[in-house]
């Protein structure tokens, strides 16, 4: 099963934010509250969380809400891996 922290230790290396990742919860806001998470963050984010689980997740499934928490992200994550 895909965990935050797991989800977290993906958001923090593309970001390189490692320092920060021990206060990161399923409630941690993402887009508009980390600095470093723009749009070109979520596409390397995508691509790293799909080399990871071996994903394939189309453009047509990506919405900001995705990417409101690190719990949204994870739940979507979650879902593409039973899917």
């Amino acid at each position: 099963m895909v965990t935050v922290h797991e989800i977290g230790e993906i958001v923090a290396q593309v970001l390189q934010i490692q320092s920060r990742m021990d206060s990161f919860t399923g409630d941690t806001a993402l887009l508009g509250s980390i600095p470093e998470f723009d749009s070109m963050a979520v596409v390397s984010v995508l691509t790293a969380i799909e080399e990871n689980y071996g994903l394939i997740i189309d453009d047509d499934e990506v919405t900001a809400e995705v990417f409101a928490t690190l719990g949204t992200l994870t739940g979507f994550v979650r879902q593409q891996a039973a899917d």
